[in-house]
Formats: structure tokens, sequence, C-alpha cells
């Protein structure tokens, strides 16, 4: 028996990398998975394939039960047809890892406004729209869970990623809302910032060319924490942020004060001018995301 037998579990943008690791982690674990993925290339176009027919029939080899979603979480209706097919399917959605995602990487000054949006559009509204259709049958049956998957490049920023940070932190901030809001009806918010080398972090590579993938990069490590969290074991584990180092697993506390300065009477520009570099200035953090070896923050495209 799997920790998730019985359980109805949609996976967005399960088709590659991640989310199809997570598909067939949840399945292994027991859970019915409805396997969300458009088929569209990193930049959001359309391609020709079906990855979410390929990941169905991996889970059936399992003797799992499994069946696809193609809507787009982007549209609003859309995301209620995908979680209407886990019901009626299915019986109920139970788990939601909202995974889905594109990038369009441009520095700033580069950046259109269609490629902001579009990513915005995937990640951040996508993870809404979702949530917002799966949490109601949650809260009415008294069991949910959700997991957010978030990024380093939202916690700590990553070079001609604005759009994508901006979502990406944008999803952690929901979750918290959301743990506050459901966790009395039984339904869980969590997040998880993976590791690991897929579609979208290869062309992150210095020399463009393909990598062999190493152990603390395999993207199916990051599946058996996400499936801990959608179990009933993790019943007190609500609003917290994960991640995911080399073959380790760790906890955030994000964002946290770490240093005050105060003054009596209050402050002007010119005490804080002075006092500043004594008391904050001290604490500073650096930004940016800790890059695996091969890998660069100048390497992402301009």
């Amino acid at each position: 028996m799997g920790m998730l037998d019985g359980r109805v579990a949609i996976v967005t943008g399960a088709g590659r990398g991640l989310g199809r690791e997570f598909a067939l982690e949840l399945a292994r674990q027991g859970a019915a998975v409805v396997v969300n993925d458009v088929g569209v290339s990193l930049s959001g176009d359309n391609v020709d394939d079906d990855p979410a027919e390929q990941v169905v029939a991996e889970i059936r080899e399992l003797g799992a039960r499994a069946v696809t979603a193609v809507e787009s979480v982007a549209d609003f209706q859309g995301a209620a047809r995908i979680v209407a097919r886990a019901v009626s399917e299915f019986g109920s959605a139970d788990i939601l890892v909202n995974n889905a995602g594109i990038v369009r990487d441009r520095t700033l000054v580069k950046m259109e406004e269609d490629d902001f949006d579009a990513v915005i559009g995937t990640h951040l509204k996508g993870a809404f729209n979702m949530a917002r259709h799966a949490a109601p049958s949650m809260k009415e049956a008294g069991f949910g869970r959700i997991i957010n998957i978030t990024s380093s490049a939202g916690l700590r920023g990553n070079f001609g990623q604005t759009n994508y940070g901006a979502a990406k932190a944008g999803i952690m901030g929901m979750t918290f809302v959301w743990a506050l809001e459901l966790g009395k009806y039984g339904v869980t918010a969590n997040a998880l910032a993976p590791a690991g080398m897929t579609r979208m972090t290869s062309t992150l590579s210095d020399d463009g060319e393909p990598v062999d993938v190493p152990p603390e990069l395999d993207p199916a490590m990051n599946a058996p924490l996400v499936a801990y969290l959608a179990s009933d074991a993790a019943a007190e584990v609500n609003g917290q942020l994960f991640g995911r180092t080399d073959l380790s697993y760790s906890l955030f506390q994000h964002p946290k004060q770490i240093a005050w300065m105060n003054r009596d009477g209050g402050w002007d520009s010119e005490s804080v001018a002075e006092q500043f570099d004594s008391t904050l200035g001290q604490h500073l953090q650096p930004v940016g995301m800790v890059m695996p070896r091969g890998f660069s923050q100048d390497s992402a495209r301009s």
C-alpha cells in the first residue's frame, strides 16, 4: 500500500521534467493522477507532441490510474475544467501540485510586455486559477493538499528573469495566504523550490551543450518530498517553504527579520544615513541563486 491510496492528484505541467516526476511518484504511492500539460515549448509556443499522454501511459504501466487534461492553467475556465476532470473521472480533487510554467528570459531593458505577461499568466495566475477551483471541494471534503512549485529565482533573484522571479516570489506569498485561509478546514498549502536539470534549466549551461545529469541534479529527487507533503502524515505541515540542495531537503524561513536599528523619537533622512552602515548595513544579504557547477547567472539569455 502507498501513502496516497485512494487520493486523487492533479499535477500541472506534468508532461516533462519535474512535473512528470511528481506525477509518477504520486502514482507509485497510490494516487490517481490527472496529468495536465498543453505540450508547448519552453516559451509557451504550440508544438506537436503530446507529453501528457506519454506520462499517462507510464503511470498505467505502474498499475495506477491516470488521465490527461490539456487545458491551459492560464485560462480561468480552463483551470475549472481541469479540476472538473479530476472529479468526474475519479470522484474528487484531493491534491494539487502547481508546477506548470514557461520561461522567456530577457534582461529588464530588453524584456517585452508580452514576455512578462505570458510568464506571470502561466506561473502566478495559473497557480491561482487552479487553487481557486480546487479549494472549495477540498474545503468541503475536509482534506486537501496544495503544493506550489516556487524557485530560488523568486527567493534570491536570477539574472534575466524579472518575469519568472516575480511569478515565483508571488507563488510563495500566495502559499502563506492559503495556509492561513484553509488550514482550519484540513487543507494545507506548502511550497517547494526544487533543484534539477530539466528543459527549463538546460539553457543555462555555460557552453550550451548537453550536460550529463549528476544525481544531485536529478529532478526525480524532488518527488518524494512532494508525495510526503500530499499525504495524511503531513497534516500539521502548513505554510512552509521547502527547498532542495544537492541530495538534501531544506526548510526556509523567508522573509525573516534579521536586524533592527532604533532611534528615540524616530527618524529623519540624515539620521538614517548616519546610522545605516553601522546597523542594518552590517547584515545585507547577497542576491542571486547559488548555481551548480557548470552553470552561471550570466549565461541566462539576454
